[in-house]
């Protein structure tokens, strides 16, 4: 899927779920429009509006202990100010990751 094995998407997701601030990711880019090159970087936004700065960076830190065979670039939806990027995310963008709500 997306060019990615199931244990990297596994992973990623792993550290998601670590952080309940992150409602969703989204997937844009190469990746989510099927035109991904072998070493293609892996585009992510995530949506969550408890997200500010300091997790982005400690989430990115996270991913970046993977040690995945990738470079993933990770954004706050909220924080784009670029409208082209979220038309682009908006229009072609996947959900990558949901978060699953176990308090019903």
């Amino acid at each position: 899927m997306y060019g990615l094995s199931e244990k990297t998407i596994k992973a990623i997701h792993g550290v998601f779920a670590n952080h309940p601030p992150i409602e969703r990711a989204i997937l844009y880019g190469s990746r989510a429009k099927g035109n991904y090159r072998k070493g293609s970087d892996i585009d992510l936004v995530l949506v969550g509006a408890a997200l500010d700065l300091s997790l982005i960076f400690k989430i990115e830190l996270e991913l970046d202990d993977l040690m995945l065979p990738y470079r993933i670039d990770l954004s706050a939806y909220h924080q784009i100010e670029n409208r082209e990027l979220v038309e682009h995310i908006d229009r072609a963008g996947v959900v990558f990751y949901e978060r699953v709500d176990t308090s019903a």
